[in-house]
């Protein structure tokens, strides 16, 4: 089924991506896609430890993409009936990984996953939620170096599809869309009569299933113009949904439950999720084109979205190690992904109560900073997008106080 792209919240939500913490900087407060979103949305691992990478490596599987000239063309000529082997696996896989979860810039085959798709189909496992979560930071960050520098946006490539399914289920309550009322056929035999009782639909079986058919819209400076209102003014509370999975009542079967009675079977799952750490960037293919490199991925940041009470943000890589330099060798990765403490043998999350408040001392600390953030040359983006918009005069005003920290970024 494919995805509808909402172009006018994407670019709206863009206008507001901080590169410093990998997060969206809403009037309501800092959010971002977690790992907890990661698992929800897609099901991929993410707490497998990384202790390989892809340094390096050159798959042993021969799938010739140089004289291929489109994904159709890819499987025509891969195409085969009777029993799948490990390189045809490999090669549907390679293609699946390419087009469909990193959306590479080219269209057509390339070879840049192969090596990572035969590890899968050999069974291998390693956190490939970790990096899908890292090209999509990696995704909002090249889009706002573009733009600092006034170039042509262009075809990046990247994970679009998984930044509109997270704005969509974060947004559902805004954009008026139920959840959990969404019906899909079953999967029924053609020569099966169904009972009067019987019903040829089903419920979705995860968030990621209920949220993939949301409508989409083109993007128009009427409807732009409104998303990027209410992201500057703020979601009002029965809109906002930091925490979309906490319902009790409206859970899926097949989805990871963080506030059942199983939390210490998931341990590791959890504290993946709630760790800082480095996520890996373009580790796939070779050469000097790949540019291997890291984002930082801050908790801290994101409390509320996690079921913590949010306190004052705190960067753990803050003055430690510099976001986003590429890495050359193994030990350069490992000594990244070492820097954080190692939280996995300090928490005991056995007594744990989901608390999505606010702490007054945050409270104070954002309206402190939302002064700097939302000044009036943010504003003044609105006007860019809606030329019948007036700014107001009672704007802060542009003086020293509006900080350089974060970047506003915009897709033309």
């Amino acid at each position: 089924m494919p995805i509808w792209r909402n172009e006018s919240l994407l670019i709206a939500a863009s206008y507001f991506w901080s590169d410093t913490l990998n997060a969206f900087v809403f009037v309501h407060g800092p959010a971002s896609p977690t790992l907890a979103d990661v698992l929800m949305l897609t099901g991929l691992d993410i707490s497998t430890a990384d202790s390989s990478h892809l340094f390096d490596t050159k798959p042993s599987a021969k799938v010739e993409t140089h004289a291929i000239d489109s994904w159709s063309g890819y499987i025509q000529k891969y195409r085969r009936t009777g029993p799948v082997n490990i390189k045809e696996h490999t090669t549907f896989l390679n293609m699946w990984l390419d087009q469909f979860v990193f959306c590479g810039r080219s269209a057509g085959p390339t070879s840049v996953y192969l090596s990572t798709a035969e590890r899968l189909a050999n069974g291998s496992r390693f956190p490939l939620g970790r990096y899908l979560l890292g090209s999509v930071y990696h995704l909002l960050h090249q889009v706002a170096r573009k733009l600092l520098l006034g170039q042509r946006i262009g075809n990046l490539g990247g994970p679009w599809w998984f930044l509109n399914m997270w704005l969509s289920l974060h947004m559902h309550k805004r954009l008026e869309f139920d959840l959990f009322a969404q019906r899909f056929p079953m999967d029924i035999a053609e020569d099966y009569e169904l009972d009067e009782e019987e019903s040829a639909t089903r419920s979705p079986l995860n968030y990621g299933e209920a949220v993939i058919v949301l409508p989409g819209t083109r993007g128009n400076e009427d409807q732009v113009s409104r998303f990027f209102q209410t992201l500057y003014e703020g979601l009002t509370e029965e809109h906002r949904a930091w925490m979309p999975y906490e319902d009790p009542d409206t859970r899926f079967p097949l989805t990871f439950h963080p506030f059942d009675e199983a939390l210490n079977k998931d341990h590791d799952v959890m504290m993946a999720i709630i760790t800082p750490r480095a996520i890996p960037v373009n580790f796939f293919g070779s050469g000097k084109s790949s540019n291997p490199t890291y984002v930082f991925y801050n908790p801290s940041a994101l409390a509320r979205q996690l079921a913590f009470g949010q306190l004052p943000i705190a960067l753990c890589y803050a003055g430690v190690v510099k976001p986003r330099e590429t890495i050359t060798s193994h030990l350069e990765w490992i000594r990244a992904t070492q820097l954080p403490s190692n939280a996995d043998t300090d928490a005991d999350l056995s007594d744990w109560i989901p608390a999505l408040s606010i702490t007054q001392a945050y409270k104070q600390w954002w309206e402190e900073w939302k002064e700097h953030l939302f000044c009036r040359s943010a504003l003044t983006y609105r006007g860019m997008i809606d030329p019948k918009y007036k700014v107001p005069d009672n704007t802060v005003s542009t003086s020293n106080r509006c900080f350089n920290s974060f970047t506003f970024i915009l897709y033309r």
